[in-house]
């Protein structure tokens, strides 16, 4: 099982870092290690003063395929999944100044909360106008729709096949809405897809 991810997928989050739009998607991957299941708590890591919080919906792949042709992508998904892409952005803007990789910005231990429960496909009316959030301590901080997405999930789904063979089990992050910001230790996150809470854990 791999997790790959997509970076800079919706507009307004791209502004706020004062990133570029790429005219593709960007791509990285994070280990099976960096999954959090079960509202388990997050460590917070002491190789970082500035971890932020990213929510994103997450597709699960439910049939093995490369070259996927973007008409048959819905094949391939079948669940819809809440994350958090956790991203240390003091070692990610570092390695980004030198023109490095961001691997372990994005990839460290418990980088990937994630619901347990993953809603079928079928649920949603439009997978185009779905709505996600996330709360800290109670505050809306995030709020997202799919139509905002830059790339759609069969757009994601092809693309990503050109590269890797999707297996059965794999998961996509897609990526997160503005309103990214710190965490502290004792922060509750909560994530919601639509009015269904998703996720709630402590950091500590």
């Amino acid at each position: 099982m791999k997790i790959l991810a997509i970076g800079r997928n919706y507009a307004e989050h791209i502004k706020e870092l004062n990133n570029q739009q790429t005219g593709e998607p960007v791509i990285f991957m994070k280990p099976d290690t960096a999954i959090l299941r079960h509202n388990e708590a997050f460590y917070y890591p002491d190789y970082s003063q500035d971890i932020h919080y990213e929510v994103e919906l997450v597709l699960k792949i439910s049939k093995e395929g490369k070259n996927i042709d973007e008409k048959f992508a819905p094949k391939y998904f079948d669940a819809i999944g809440l994350g958090i892409d956790f991203t240390a952005r003091d070692l990610q803007t570092k390695a980004k100044e030198k023109g490095l990789p961001w691997t372990i910005a994005k990839g460290f231990n418990g980088s990937a909360p994630m619901s347990d429960t993953f809603l079928p496909v079928s649920d949603f009316a439009d997978l185009k106008n779905i709505n996600f959030s996330l709360q800290v301590n109670g505050e809306l901080k995030q709020q997202g729709n799919t139509s905002m997405m830059l790339f759609d999930f069969n757009f994601i789904i092809a693309y990503l096949s050109k590269f890797f063979t999707l297996k059965t089990g794999d998961l996509i992050f897609t990526g997160t809405p503005a309103g990214v910001g710190p965490v502290q230790i004792g922060d509750r996150l909560v994530g919601f897809i639509e009015a269904k809470e998703m996720l709630n854990f402590e950091v500590k």
